[in-house]
């Protein structure tokens, strides 16, 4: 079958090691199910496994398809939206807290491919007046983004939220949500066409990176690091949040304690979400009309295109493939 994979893994040069070809078609095992691929979205988690790059302490089994994220049909007709935070059959709880999970492509063959197999509990039923264009960008970046406003900042309707480097695709996302959901929401960009960007997704106002804002806020989400770290702790009020969940400029950063400590400050870290969320999420984007912000969408041969966008940091909205 047709496929976008990494046959071997280059940290220097992630382009390089990114494959346009064939690849056998999957095996389904007693449990899972046959997704026909229609549509499926870039994450930078493909760049960090282009990378050889991984969070768990085995390697990563190469050659591996790229994509965490898809929408498709099953054999029966049925569409469906991938959820692809794998665990255990009997799994019960909040799967993000399950030692063992992982994520499409990096234990099993992931999403870019004309098929992808995953388990039962992982395919959720395409609910009327969500597009496959718009579902194929849930899982990940929107999951996250989700969990990240409803889970883990506590904010309620009406509260300032600040979202450091608008143009990543959970930031436009977090923006979406944070609008749909009656908060003040801010937003900050290198340059004006990010803060168009945001603006036009909703954001109430924008501000170049490093800004000093008129008035300090409830909650920052950084998925930016070591860039813009200081800034998320200077722009947040006592008693507030700093919710973190991607390290795009760097992960090591230096910080003073004493203002945390002195400002009551939390510090927040977070990462997918539950299935139950996703479910709640893909209510909340039909309940609130909300159309996701969608950069490029490129058919699935023209791969490179889209990863090279990413890599040099071009993405403006989420990266869509097709088949």
């Amino acid at each position: 079958m047709f496929a976008v994979y990494c046959e071997k893994p280059d940290n220097e040069n992630p382009l390089a090691a990114l494959v346009v070809g064939e690849r056998p078609e999957p095996v389904v095992p007693d449990g899972w199910v046959r997704v026909r691929v229609t549509h499926a979205s870039l994450n930078r988690h493909d760049i960090f496994t282009l990378r050889g790059i991984t969070g768990h302490d085995t390697p990563i089994p190469f050659p591996m398809i790229l994509g965490n994220d898809a929408s498709g049909v099953l054999d029966d007709g049925t569409p469906v939206a991938i959820y692809p935070l794998i665990t255990g059959p009997d799994r019960t709880g909040d799967e993000t807290l399950d030692p063992g999970w992982h994520v499409l492509s990096e234990k099993v063959q992931g999403t870019f491919a004309d098929h992808v197999v995953v388990p039962g509990r992982n395919v959720l039923p395409l609910p009327d007046g969500l597009s496959p264009l718009h579902a194929s960008v849930m899982g990940t970046a929107w999951l996250t983004a989700y969990r990240m406003l409803a889970t883990k900042s506590g904010l309620r309707p009406g509260q300032t939220m600040l979202v450091q480097g608008a143009t990543g695709g959970v930031s436009t996302a977090l923006i979406q949500l944070g609008r749909a959901s009656g908060m003040e929401v801010w937003a900050t960009s290198r340059d004006a066409r990010g803060l168009d960007l945001a603006t036009g997704l909703g954001a109430h106002r924008g501000f170049l990176s490093g800004e000093t804002l008129p008035r300090k806020v409830d909650a920052v989400f950084d998925s930016v690091g070591k860039a813009t770290w200081a800034h998320s702790f200077s722009s947040v009020k006592r008693g507030g949040i700093v919710v973190t969940m991607g390290v795009t400029t760097g992960q090591n950063v230096a910080m003073d304690l004493l203002p945390v400590i002195v400002n009551q400050l939390t510090v927040a870290g977070t990462i997918m979400g539950t299935l139950e969320e996703m479910r709640d999420l893909l209510g909340l984007v039909v309940g609130a009309s909300i159309v996701p912000a969608i950069g490029d969408v490129l058919p699935m041969e023209r791969a490179e295109e889209g990863v090279r966008a990413m890599v040099e940091g071009r993405t403006r909205g989420k990266i869509v493939f097709t088949r």
